[in-house]
């Protein structure tokens, strides 16, 4: 007999799965039995949060279908933060979310979760099967929807469903289209008077840009323009870019910022930037991308055009006339080895010997391999990945930017691993993050994942800390009594180092990435150093101002002097 989870299973593995994240319980019984017997392979993880994350990062990094799977009632709702990161992530993830018996449901029953209304507003697909005969077409449907829209499936099974026997239906297979969309001649025409028609332009590219470094290369080598980039587009345009001038946002750098700010028109690739803020209030705004309903949606355009950014910029660029005048871009890109050599300055060691953490980026950087998969916790570790791990061409880097968790370097960190088990996958973790899944270290030692966590250990939620000063208010519940992390992590089976001293970091950091197997390095970083944006308000001023008078009074004086020795140096 052949059971609906087998039916379930073998749709999944010829839809492209590989790997299914997940903890077995007793709804899912049938479904891991069927898993055992194919060749997906089951990565246990100790907490279901974890194996969203960890789904994510492999489905992201690989274009691929992954899956987890869970338990009836809070097994699957586990998955939640996890699955929301993926989905906002844009990773093809399908999660199957056991369910109780159909006859208990609406009862009150045990365990008994309504998914479809939970998971609803982070899928693109939800849907119960209902009887056996549903089995294969729900399944493809929900795999093709998640590969289709590059987003979460749910896919919600009774256990009894899946322990049925499941009848012959016809063979429902995945379908994998991959169109080329254009603007129309029209829609183009429009677009390059548009162009032409400007004096200082600039190109703002995002994520859409993945497969089009050397289309918006030879755009902005025909128009003289600067190329800024969102946090998402690091590792498509950052690198053999000579006309890059790095990210704007809070994120970014003066550089990108003065691009967008002092340009006369502005080119929109493949971004859905969402801080309205960071776009030009009196340039022209042309914008392509892929999704209809992007366009316009976080500042007005002029011009919204929908279409893949490479064949699009290729119609484009014979409508484009040649420019020669360089004012423009010379600007820029003095602006941006300014910022360059400024961030070179404080990634180094600070006064009294304090590591700072752009310090501890950059050099993990310098001697990772050049096709090394980069993920950091949201918060300040994001931050210092995103300005300091410089982009090869080769090598990636996962963050939380729509959802802006917690939490999530090491559990992606273990998808990248599984995923691509020959290259370094490395973690850049806030102490506060690792804390808070740290129980999915034991799942990098049972499945024989070997990763490199890297912790920013400075005792403190330190982005909050800075989102409170800069608001005047003195930082109040971030303070952190942490462990040492490197002894902790031995317990559990990692290499373990612990870094206080500057002198120490670089030969720990090759021992740590050179370890075999899954290893910790638990880095003591200055707790004073700030987050700056590109372009600093006056309420920010007034706010570190008050910050620094209360403190004063509060008898805290020795942290003001800090952030100041940190600004100052």
């Amino acid at each position: 007999m052949t059971t609906v989870a087998e039916v379930i299973v073998e749709t999944l593995e010829a839809a492209g799965v590989r790997r299914c994240y997940g903890i077995p319980g007793d709804t899912l019984n049938h479904v891991t039995d069927a898993i055992r017997t194919s060749g997906i392979r089951w990565i246990h993880v100790r907490h279901e949060e974890a194996g969203g994350f960890a789904a994510g990062a492999d489905a992201m990094l690989t274009g691929e279908l992954a899956a987890c799977a869970g338990s009836c009632g809070p097994g699957s709702l586990h998955f939640i933060n996890g699955l929301f990161e993926s989905h906002r992530n844009r990773a093809p993830v399908i999660l199957i979310a056991s369910q109780i018996v159909r006859d208990e449901l609406g009862f009150d029953f045990p365990q008994e979760v309504d998914f479809k209304a939970i998971y609803a507003s982070c899928s693109v697909f939800c849907e119960e099967i209902r009887t056996p005969a549903q089995a294969r077409r729900m399944t493809a449907m929900a795999a093709q929807a998640a590969l289709a829209t590059r987003g979460v499936a749910v896919l919600i099974v009774p256990a009894d469903v899946s322990s049925a026997a499941a009848p012959k239906e016809p063979h429902f297979a995945v379908h994998r289209a991959k169109p080329v969309v254009l603007p129309s001649d029209t829609e183009l025409d429009r677009l390059a008077a548009a162009i032409n028609a400007g004096k200082r332009i600039a190109i703002y590219g995002g994520s859409g840009c993945e497969k089009a470094h050397d289309a918006v290369l030879a755009l902005a080598a025909r128009l003289r323009a600067p190329v800024a980039r969102t946090s998402r587009a690091k590792d498509f345009l950052e690198h053999d870019n000579p006309f890059d001038v790095g990210m704007t946002g809070i994120f970014g750098s003066e550089a990108g910022y003065h691009a967008l700010m002092s340009c006369d028109v502005l080119l929109l690739l493949g971004c859905d930037f969402a801080w309205r803020q960071f776009y030009p209030e009196k340039a022209t705004i042309l914008q392509v991308d892929l999704d209809g309903t992007h366009l316009g949606r976080r500042h007005p355009v002029d011009i919204g055009v929908v279409g893949d950014i490479a064949p699009t910029l290729d119609a484009l660029l014979p409508r484009i006339l040649q420019r020669d005048d360089e004012h423009f871009l010379s600007e820029c890109l003095a602006n941006r080895r300014e910022t360059e050599e400024d961030q070179a300055k404080h990634a180094q060691v600070g006064k009294g010997g304090a590591i700072h953490p752009q310090y501890l980026a950059r050099t993990i950087s310098r001697l990772a391999d050049p096709d090394a998969i980069f993920t950091a916790d949201g918060g300040s570790p994001m931050v210092w990945c995103l300005r300091h791990i410089a982009a090869t061409g080769q090598n990636r880097t996962v963050v939380s930017l729509s959802h802006g968790t917690m939490a999530n370097a090491m559990p992606q960190a273990l998808g990248a691993k599984a995923a691509f088990p020959e290259r370094q996958a490395i973690a850049l973790s806030g102490d506060g993050g690792l804390a808070m899944m740290l129980g999915d270290l034991l799942t990098a030692v049972q499945e024989q994942l070997p990763i490199k966590v890297a912790v920013f250990n400075n005792s403190a939620l330190d982005f909050v800390e800075i989102e409170q000063k800069v608001e005047g208010l003195l930082d109040t519940y971030t303070d952190l009594l942490n462990p040492d992390f490197s002894r902790v992590a031995e317990a559990i089976g990692f290499r373990g180092w612990r870094v206080e001293q500057p002198d120490q970091l670089e030969t720990a950091v090759k021992a740590w990435l050179a370890e075999p197997g899954p290893a910790l390095l638990d880095v003591v970083t200055d707790r004073f150093e700030l987050v700056m944006p590109p372009k600093v308000k006056a309420g920010q001023v007034a706010g570190m101002a008050l910050y620094s008078a209360k403190a004063v009074l509060g008898g805290r004086g020795r942290e003001v002097a800090g952030i100041i020795r940190n600004l100052l140096s």
